[in-house]
Parts: structure tokens; C-alpha cells; sequence
């Protein structure tokens, strides 16, 4: 089996390039954030969870749904930026944690899980879909956004990891599929935690 990908890969991946998948200059990544933030409609959020924030270009925009956003990246380096991007947003906290090993305590009306997923081995993808059920409160949204084309070197592709969500979803559990969009290459579905559960 495939084991996750760690930390350290990503800090190889930054110390060769800043920005390597282009968060900053993107169409694609533009396109994909416009399509992210318009899939949580109107709705505001008291308490919200980035995992996987890299750089902290889609954790800026999300920060104006959210009252309180706690954004979490393995790697230093993109921290080091995403701090210097949104300093200015007082309701921002960054902090570097390596999901699903390490996990934050309290309860988040938004998880948002937006290309992260598929670096994880089956099992840490069902540790986290664990922990990310149990940390919703009743009525929260996790958000999952995620490139489908197979990467050579990743462990799972995104429809792998959002085909594994839709499975824990249904009438008998704790998660309820809301939505679905699939674009040329990348995915996107959102799920919302049933009152009671």
C-alpha cells in the first residue's frame, strides 16, 4: 500500500519553487477558487477549517465567510507566506499540523479539504474522514475540491477520495451529499453533517 505523502516532500517541493502549482497566477487555480466560494453560496461561517492551506491564496478569500479561520499547512514554507498574506485578517490563524496525525480540538461549521486529499494513503483518507465528521457541528459543510487527473507520485487520484466520501454519505449517516460539480479536471463536492449525528 501507498503511504502518505510526508512533510518533507513538501518542503522539497517549496525550497524548489515558492509557488509551485501556481496559486498566484493560475487561471485554473482562478477559476477553481471563483467555483470553490460560489459552492458556499451565501452562508456565513463562526468557525471554519483549511487543511492544507499552502500558500494561503484561497484561505484569504475564505476568511471573508468566515468569523474565526483556522488554516493549517505540513510544510513551513508556505506558512512563512500565507502569514505575510493575511496578516492584515485578525480572524486568521496559521499553524502548521500534519493531517490526520495531528488534529485541532473544538467543533467547525466548515471544513474545507481542497487538493490535500489525495496526498494521503487509504487509511489516514478514512482517519480524516473520521475526525473531520466528528469535528463538524451539526449542520456544518465539509468542502472537498480536488484535481482528478492520476500524479505519478500521489497516492490516491480525486475521485478516488471523493468517490471514499460519497461511500460514508447516504440516509443512515452522519454525512448528507449537497452538491456535486465536475469540471474538465478537477471535482468538487460538498456535504453537510446531519443534526443528531
Amino acid at each position: 500500500m501507498t503511504g502518505s505523502l510526508a512533510a518533507s516532500y513538501f518542503d522539497a517541493v517549496y525550497a524548489a519553487d515558492a509557488d509551485p502549482w501556481g496559486f498566484e497566477t493560475s487561471a485554473y487555480e482562478a477559476g477553481k477558487y471563483e467555483q470553490t466560494l460560489r459552492a458556499l453560496a451565501a452562508r456565513r461561517f463562526g468557525s471554519a477549517f483549511e487543511i492544507g492551506c499552502s500558500i494561503g491564496v484561497l484561505t484569504e478569500q475564505l476568511a471573508a465567510r468566515c468569523d474565526a479561520l483556522l488554516a493549517v499547512d505540513a510544510s513551513e514554507a508556505p506558512l512563512v507566506r500565507a502569514r505575510g498574506r493575511c496578516a492584515h485578517l485578525r480572524q486568521v490563524r496559521l499553524a502548521r499540523m500534519q493531517v490526520p496525525d495531528e488534529f485541532p480540538t473544538g467543533r467547525f461549521d466548515l471544513v474545507v479539504t481542497s487538493e490535500v486529499a489525495y496526498y494521503w494513503s487509504t487509511d489516514d483518507l478514512s482517519l480524516a474522514s473520521r475526525r473531520i465528521e466528528a469535528a463538524l457541528a451539526p449542520g456544518g459543510w465539509w468542502l472537498l475540491v480536488h484535481w482528478t487527473p492520476p500524479v505519478h507520485d500521489y497516492p490516491l487520484t480525486g475521485d478516488q477520495v471523493h468517490d471514499f466520501v460519497l461511500g460514508r454519505s447516504g440516509d443512515d449517516a452522519p454525512l448528507h451529499h449537497l452538491s456535486g460539480r465536475r469540471e474538465a479536471s478537477y471535482r468538487l463536492d460538498l456535504f453537510e453533517k446531519r443534526a443528531g449525528r
